[in-house]
């Protein structure tokens, strides 16, 4: 579903709220959504406690959450945002649950015109410290002419899955050096981004309809939707934690 736009602290609550919720129902939801206001979001196992400026990010009113998912930094501006929680079924693996995503994406990526692959690098993952996500794609993200274009991150717990993923309009992500305290090497290959996969930049309202049209095809046409009072509920009760100065700076 396409939800409104938030603040970071309402996103990650919210997504922390439809695992709990895939928990209770066996349901599985797809939602996709933008952000009140520029937002750098850190890693849940990401260093990041003293390595970014904070006088500059609220200068170029910036703000700043921790995910519960892990991975690099990430700026959310000039991109299409999704996440996906599910039940975890017995035999379930973390690399079967990728591939089951990333086929919706690349239908709703090939519908709006963009060819996609999934990336097999051979040099080993960054650590999750301050390189920004879109420096490397990590095995199982999705790549376009070769460069990344959809950085994606899971946890999984208690019988419940959440997938986050960021899909860039436009590459602005090396805005984040900007914002550390020591900003990280300049050498990194772009982003691939719609704009120029597509020719042309689209319309949030274009990429999402792409999406959802792709689990329709795929999935279920008869999709029922959400109590969106019950969800509002369960997000209330985990605000105050991505509110939270000790959850953002924890490490």
């Amino acid at each position: 579903m396409l939800v409104p736009a938030r603040s970071g602290a309402e996103n990650m609550a919210r997504d922390t709220g439809l695992m709990e919720r895939a928990r209770e129902t066996d349901e599985t939801v797809l939602s996709v959504y933008s952000w009140q206001r520029p937002t750098l979001s850190l890693g849940r196992n990401q260093t990041a406690a003293g390595k970014y400026n904070l006088n500059e990010m609220a200068r170029r009113g910036i703000d700043v959450v921790r995910r519960p998912t892990g991975g690099r930094a990430l700026l959310h501006n000039r991109e299409v945002t999704y996440s996906v929680t599910a039940p975890i079924t017995d035999g379930d693996s973390l690399n079967a649950s990728y591939e089951r995503i990333n086929a919706l994406l690349l239908d709703g990526l090939a519908a709006l015109g963009v060819t996609a692959t999934v990336a097999d690098p051979t040099e080993p993952p960054l650590p999750p410290g301050e390189i920004p996500c879109f420096a490397q794609p990590s095995k199982g993200e999705l790549v376009s002419a070769g460069r990344k274009l959809v950085g994606s991150a899971q946890i999984r717990e208690d019988g419940a899955l959440l997938q986050h993923g960021s899909i860039l309009i436009e590459d602005d992500q090396s805005l984040i050096g900007a914002l550390s305290v020591m900003p990280p090497p300049s050498d990194a290959v772009p982003a691939a981004t719609l704009s120029t996969a597509m020719g042309r930049t689209p319309e949030f309202s274009e990429v999402a309809d792409a999406l959802f049209a792709a689990v329709r095809r795929n999935k279920d046409p008869g999709a029922a939707a959400l109590d969106e009072r019950d969800v509002s509920e369960r997000t209330a009760r985990h605000l105050a934690r991505y509110e939270s100065e000790w959850w953002t700076w924890r490490r």
